[in-house]
């Protein structure tokens, strides 16, 4: 075909196959500015990290001047745009305000973060140094950008939440609802496939293995058979729980209790109780009562692989 012919074919189609047009709408976020957000936040998070040279520590305010600068402008920019997009009537007004309270939480959320880099320290033998961890592992950017982006959503902004966590999502395969809640000393070992559901809620000292999903069990619907959105349909994950790779835990009812090890390629619809081993023996679940101390190192032969 002749560009002339693919053109005119492309211009009949956007009258025909309505859905996937976005004309004469409101100006959506920008997916090359979200981001720019997501990497400047990164700078601001760990300085000294990301630069392309050495950073002094004179020069950190000179750093986090220009930095700040450059994603609040961006920020309320793009919070403007998705507060259009939901029809709020003071989207300018709105944005600035909620650019300015997110980008004042930063210093609380490095408190966290902080902990997540301890818990990959301590929960990782190869891992040699924070350097390491903070420069090589994917994990840190996963969580760290899902707790920003975790913020802008508890302010109830569209958009743009979802749209940071899938940058990281792009870049580490991991991916993070901004929706879920999670705790300190969150550890995601090797990380590819992991994935984690808007309502689920996990607790502190936390470790996930590659491939692991918290999801949705089914989905409610309504008289039309329309899914039914904003009701609870991920599982809760309490304190001090390891989950090997692969397992899979489904359902808004399921609670996997404190002090818990889920093994690998489990599957999971119900809830475990506290102190418990959940894993597999001649393909039937087994769950029961984890000794102290006590993983699944010795139980491999159990599993199905």
């Amino acid at each position: 075909m002749k560009l002339d012919d693919i053109k005119a074919a492309l211009l009949a189609s956007y009258e025909t196959d309505g859905g996937i047009n976005h004309l004469d709408g409101i100006n959506l976020p920008s997916q090359e500015s979200v981001n720019e957000i997501s990497r400047d936040c990164m700078h601001l998070l760990f300085p000294g990290y990301f630069e392309e040279t050495k950073l002094e520590k004179k020069d950190v305010p000179k750093l986090v001047d220009t930095v700040l600068a450059r994603i609040g402008n961006r920020l309320e920019v793009e919070i403007e745009k998705s507060l259009r997009f939901a029809r709020d009537p003071e989207p300018k007004k709105r944005a600035r305000l909620l650019a300015a309270e997110t980008l004042g939480k930063l210093a609380d959320l490095r408190k966290a973060i902080r902990t997540d880099v301890e818990a990959a320290y301590q929960g990782d033998p190869a891992a040699l140094s924070y350097e390491e961890i903070i420069v090589a592992y994917p994990c840190v950017l996963a969580i760290s950008l899902q707790r920003f982006a975790h913020v802008l959503y508890s302010m109830r902004i569209p958009l743009l939440p979802r749209m940071i966590t899938e940058f990281a999502h792009e870049r580490t395969g991991i991916d993070i609802h901004p929706g879920a809640q999670i705790g300190t000393h969150f550890f995601i070992d090797h990380g590819t496939g992991v994935v984690i559901g808007e309502t689920a809620t996990i607790g502190s000292h936390v470790k996930l293995y590659q491939g692991v999903t918290l999801g949705a069990k089914s989905f409610e619907t309504d008289n039309q058979g329309n899914p039914v959105k904003g009701v609870k349909r991920h599982p809760d994950i309490a304190d001090n729980v390891t989950i090997y790779a692969h397992a899979t835990i489904l359902g808004g009812d399921t609670r996997i209790g404190a002090n818990s090890v889920v093994g690998g390629n489990v599957w999971l619809l119900e809830s475990v109780p506290a102190n418990s081993i959940a894993y597999f023996k001649a393909d039937d679940l087994v769950i029961r009562p984890r000794q102290k101390k006590e993983a699944l190192v010795g139980y491999v032969e159990d599993w199905v692989i």
